[in-house]
């Protein structure tokens, strides 16, 4: 069964999963070949280990009840998305409004700032260049980019 195919209804059992937990969403799934399942959730306010936990054991009955796996050979491994995952969802980016990021675009280039704000066309960011530490405002149109990622700040 192709990956898309697979995908959909697992998706379907994790939107019913968290239907009373609104703060939740889904980020991504992947499969590996070997039917390594990674699910990656997230919370507005950061996802707890024991929901995630909760969730994984939610899910894999249902999992294994579907049948979309022969033998029921497969794994499931439910987690948030690490720092180093670049933001996917509508949600990750309006989350970390405020954060600062790193936006690398098609063309190669890339860009640090702080996220100022962001839309389902482009976002906003607030960079400090040259030798005087100019602050300037730059909207980047979401098709430019490639991806975009939170930078660890200490």
């Amino acid at each position: 069964m192709a990956n898309e195919q697979v995908i959909a209804p697992i998706r379907e059992m994790l939107d019913s999963l968290l239907a009373d937990k609104p703060e939740y969403f889904v980020v991504d799934i992947k499969i590996k070949p070997t039917n390594n399942i990674k699910v990656f959730v997230d919370a507005d306010n950061g996802a707890s280990i024991d929901k995630l936990v909760s969730l994984n054991r939610q899910l894999y009955p249902l999992l294994e009840a579907a049948g979309l796996f022969p033998a029921d050979d497969f794994s499931l491994e439910v987690s948030s998305p690490g720092l180093d995952e670049p933001l996917k969802s509508p949600r990750q980016f309006q989350k970390n409004v405020g954060r600062k990021v790193e936006v690398m675009l098609l063309n190669g280039t890339v860009l640090e700032g702080k996220l100022l704000s962001f839309n389902e066309t482009e976002l906003v960011l607030e960079e400090t260049v040259g030798k005087k530490k100019e602050i300037k405002q730059t909207n980047i149109n979401l098709s430019e980019i490639k991806h975009t990622k939170v930078c660890i700040v200490f």
